[in-house]
């Protein structure tokens, strides 16, 4: 049936047992529960057959045989409630062992799958919105906890009590067992014909809603840009046209399941034609009891909930399916930048050269970025970068960190013999060597013990504590309720002047030899300017550092500038001899102001 829709056999049967494996106890004590639950239910019509057929035959009242037989009658009623209670508690532990299943099964998968796109490339990133992705790592995911916990052992499940009342049909009466076994089939092969429909439906529609969850992200992010610039009916109509696609496949979906949920009823109605036809000439004929003729309705009945269950399940399957599709598709996206051979970074302060470097978006070719920047920075040397919007010194700092490799040329670090091309390094032992300061820090819903370290439980408190009045941040914990252990509760905990400090505490931390600073543009009081300025000097010290710079104060830390125009180095020397030249750009730009040139 998997290969009918489509959906590889291998891939769905590696996706169940990658994560059920795990848990092969807790899947082995379900299924145990599921076989013992179908026994149960099969066995209890079989004691109400003996009943029915015990009070039926002709006794005397006052005999020992009448006696006999109603100490029976009893006694198989005792049976058939004891068998009910029994089957009942078995049906919940059922219930509450897979539901363990499934909620383990499913963070696993989520745990992974979020895991995976973070390995992935930046260009992946651009291309995908983070609502998109929460679609796909979150809601997809949910669809398949029913998959992991019912749908695929309770399917297999149901299907066995169908197969088992088909086979004591049979054992009833051929031609009973043959008319009820041609209905069934009739039924599974119309649902396998329309579950070749019904998965691609299903499958369009999860992605149509990946698509409005990825814009309603982005919505809700820029908000504040979205009322000052009056884009609501903009945004409105954007929604409107994505909820109306959304409802057209939800209809266009749902229009083929309305034949798979009224399926059951014409397969009862022939299953009952049947049991009446034969039913009726067999007992005529003396072949069968009341108590068998009860027995046929009887397992009829019972076979109409596994259809029903079925029923649901398949439209289960067939979101799952969908689902798997698409997980099977983000698992199948791969880097496309990978690990070097591996290199010995050296401590300390590094030296940089770009070598008539040149980059393109690969979604966008035609569209030069850096075209021949070749430069070189020695150890210990402060870089100031300047250069207008667009100018490409945001991608420079990039590649640096390694989120994209160059289109042409290479940059490489190190001198003399222990010289490397970046790609030749293992990109965590690079970016172990290189810190990153941006405008906008990323605070977690954490500890302050956690925002500083980034979840690494090697480094120990009295480091932590140390670089924090190294950076006269000491005041600033003393006034939480609980120090390190202090909660954050994201972006909004802080100020932007807070933040950047704590931003320059990760880097102390990490103690990279080079260092690439975004510093922020906008302005600060003066004691948080000051602490970031005293921040900013010791950060450098006896470091490499790349500044994009957008004050004043900080061109003057610079020992060489470099400024960058449509991709191209203009400039690029000692800072005091360009700032000495009164033809230089950099001079020019020192007398008109910095801020206003280059903004």
């Amino acid at each position: 049936m998997l290969q009918k829709i489509k959906l590889p056999l291998k891939p769905y049967w590696e996706l169940l047992s990658s994560y059920l494996k795990p848990q092969k106890k807790a899947v082995l004590w379900l299924a145990f529960l599921l076989l013992v639950s179908i026994g149960l239910q099969l066995a209890n019509p079989q004691i109400v057959k003996y009943f029915i057929d015990t009070a039926s035959e002709p006794v005397e009242s006052g005999t020992a045989v009448f006696q006999q037989g109603l100490n029976n009658l009893l006694g198989a009623a005792a049976l058939f409630m004891s068998v009910a209670i029994v089957r009942q508690a078995i049906t919940m532990a059922a219930v509450y062992v897979g539901e363990n299943v499934a909620w383990t099964a499913t963070n696993a998968l989520r745990a992974d799958l979020a895991l995976h796109c973070l390995r992935l490339d930046m260009a992946f990133h651009k291309q995908h919105k983070p609502g998109e992705l929460i679609e796909r790592v979150d809601g997809d995911v949910n669809k398949l906890a029913n998959f992991f916990s019912q749908l695929f052992i309770q399917l297999t499940s149901n299907v066995l009590l169908l197969v088992g009342v088909i086979v004591l049909l049979w054992l009833v009466d051929w031609r009973v067992g043959v008319s009820v076994t041609a209905v069934s089939l009739l039924g599974v092969l119309a649902l396998n014909y329309l579950r070749t429909l019904t998965v691609p439906r299903w499958e369009a529609l999860r992605q149509t809603e990946a698509t409005l969850f990825g814009f309603l992200e982005e919505w809700l992010t820029g908000a504040e840009t979205i009322r000052t610039t009056a884009a609501e009916p903009y945004i409105m109509q954007k929604m409107l046209r994505l909820g109306r696609e959304r409802w057209l496949r939800m209809r266009h979906a749902i229009k083929v399941n309305v034949f798979v949920w009224n399926m059951p009823l014409g397969v009862f109605t022939l299953a009952y034609i049947a049991a009446h036809i034969f039913g009726t000439t067999l007992f005529q004929d003396g072949a069968l009891t009341i108590g068998g003729i009860y027995l046929i309705f009887y397992y009829i009945d019972v076979i109409k909930e596994p259809l029903w269950r079925i029923n649901r399940q398949v439209e289960d399957l067939q979101r799952a399916a969908a689902s798997i599709r698409r997980i099977m598709a983000l698992q199948a996206e791969q880097p496309t930048m990978h690990d070097g051979p591996g290199v010995n970074v050296p401590a300390g302060p590094l030296a940089i050269t770009f070598d008539h470097l040149s980059f393109f978006y690969a979604d966008d070719p035609d569209t030069m970025i850096l075209q021949d920047v070749n430069f070189r920075l020695a150890p210990g040397t402060v870089l100031g970068l300047l250069g207008r919007t667009g100018s490409g010194k945001s991608t420079l700092t990039k590649l640096l960190f390694r989120f994209y490799d160059p289109t042409d040329g290479a940059i490489l670090l190190g001198n003399g013999r222990n010289q490397f091309d970046l790609r030749d390094a293992k990109q965590a032992e690079l970016r172990r060597h290189i810190g990153l300061v941006t405008q906008e820090v990323q605070l977690f819903h954490a500890s302050v013990r956690d925002n500083l370290t980034l979840f690494n439980s090697r480094i120990s408190d009295g480091r932590i504590l140390e670089v924090l009045d190294d950076l006269g941040l000491m005041p600033w914990l003393d006034s939480l309720p609980n120090g390190l252990d202090s909660p954050l509760q994201g972006d909004a905990s802080l100020s932007a002047g807070e933040a950047q400090l704590l931003a320059f505490v990760r880097v102390f931390l990490d103690d990279p030899g080079l260092v690439i600073m975004d510093e922020a543009s906008s302005r600060l009081d003066p004691v948080t300017e000051q602490k970031i300025e005293q921040a900013i000097d010791k950060l450098l010290a006896n470091r490499t550092g790349i500044i994009v710079a957008h004050r004043l104060a900080t061109v003057q830390r610079a020992d060489e500038i470099l400024i960058l125009g449509n991709g191209r180095i203009v400039e690029y020397g000692r800072r005091a001899q360009l700032a000495a030249d009164p033809n230089s750009q950099f001079a020019q730009l020192l007398v008109t102001g910095l801020e206003e040139a280059i903004t």
